[in-house]
């Protein structure tokens, strides 16, 4: 397998179970859909490999018999979920037609958030058109990224996405649509597990942290805060599944900063239920010169830490 590039995630066979794409996912994410007029309903044709950043329908016409297996990948604002119906739906199970939406996202045969993190057995974070009964056209996910798989046989058949904005008082889990930014998670008396993800290697900044059972002022690299039940962790990695990643500190207190040169960084807050957590941090884009020169065929030369 060939290392990722960095600032991208592809999407491999294993996930779209023959979608044969050589595009980064992530430059799917056209920023420029987000100055579309909010005064109208925004519409337009759902591709076979697709990332929908506004609301919208979003309508998918089969033009030929379709062999491959297709997704959407859908993402919002972080203080978002997504709100997901599917309407005009023409499409024949018995052939082997699917329609599947998924409560977060599929890379690579990895899933975010992890089993761990998320709030949802997995088998209940798929809804399935075929199999439900009566059939479920509308869902809602648990943060602010969903996707929907489908596979289509037959030509002008298809069906229509609706894809709608919800507010979230307390995001958890969430996906960054940007390289550099800031953010405040809180977590009130729930034993819970939240990850903010960034899809790029950044330098992270903690300007707050408010762990209430943190009576130590003390930094360990990859572990010593954790005994608490109450901390911060740092991962780095290549995937988007936090449970495969990279432990890189576990934090009592505010770091002053923290350079992780991975595919994919993270602040994940823990919680053991019992105290209002909070963590705000800032974050940036390394620049070209900070990132580390990668060896042929060598992911972990791609994952430095400083």
């Amino acid at each position: 397998a060939q290392p990722l590039h960095r600032g991208e995630i592809h999407v491999s066979k294993t996930c779209l179970c023959g979608d044969d794409t050589s595009d980064g996912l992530y430059s799917l994410l056209n920023l420029e859909q987000k100055r579309e007029s909010e005064d109208f309903i925004f519409r337009r044709p759902l591709r076979c490999l697709d990332m929908l950043a506004i609301e919208g329908h979003f309508t998918f016409v089969a033009s030929s018999p379709q062999q491959l297996s297709c997704a959407a990948f859908i993402i919002g604002e972080p203080s978002e979920v997504i709100g997901l119906e599917l309407s005009d739906v023409n499409i024949d199970c018995d052939v082997g037609d699917f329609i599947k939406i998924f409560d977060g996202w599929v890379l690579k045969g990895e899933k975010f958030p992890s089993s761990q993190d998320h709030p949802l057995p997995l088998h209940q974070r798929y809804t399935d058109i075929c199999s439900s009964t009566p059939p479920s056209h509308a869902s809602r996910s648990s943060q602010n990224v969903a996707m929907v798989f489908f596979r289509i046989h037959n030509p002008d058949s298809g069906f229509t996405l609706v894809v709608k904005k919800l507010p979230n008082p307390f995001p958890c889990n969430i996906m960054s649509q940007s390289p550099e930014g800031s953010f405040t998670m809180v977590m009130p008396h729930q034993h819970r597990n939240c990850s903010f993800s960034i899809i790029y290697p950044v330098e992270i900044q903690l300007a707050q942290l408010s762990l209430e059972q943190a009576k130590s002022n003390e930094l360990r690299l990859s572990s010593g805060c954790s005994g608490s039940g109450d901390y911060v962790e740092l991962l780095g990695g290549n995937g988007v599944d936090t449970s495969r990643m990279f432990p890189v500190a576990d934090l009592c207190f505010p770091l002053t900063q923290m350079k992780i040169s991975c595919d994919n960084s993270v602040v994940r807050l823990v919680s053991s239920g019992n105290y209002i957590n909070r963590v705000s941090f800032r974050y940036r884009l390394l620049e070209r010169h900070q990132l580390p020169e990668a060896q042929e065929n060598s992911l972990d030369n791609m994952c430095n830490v400083e």
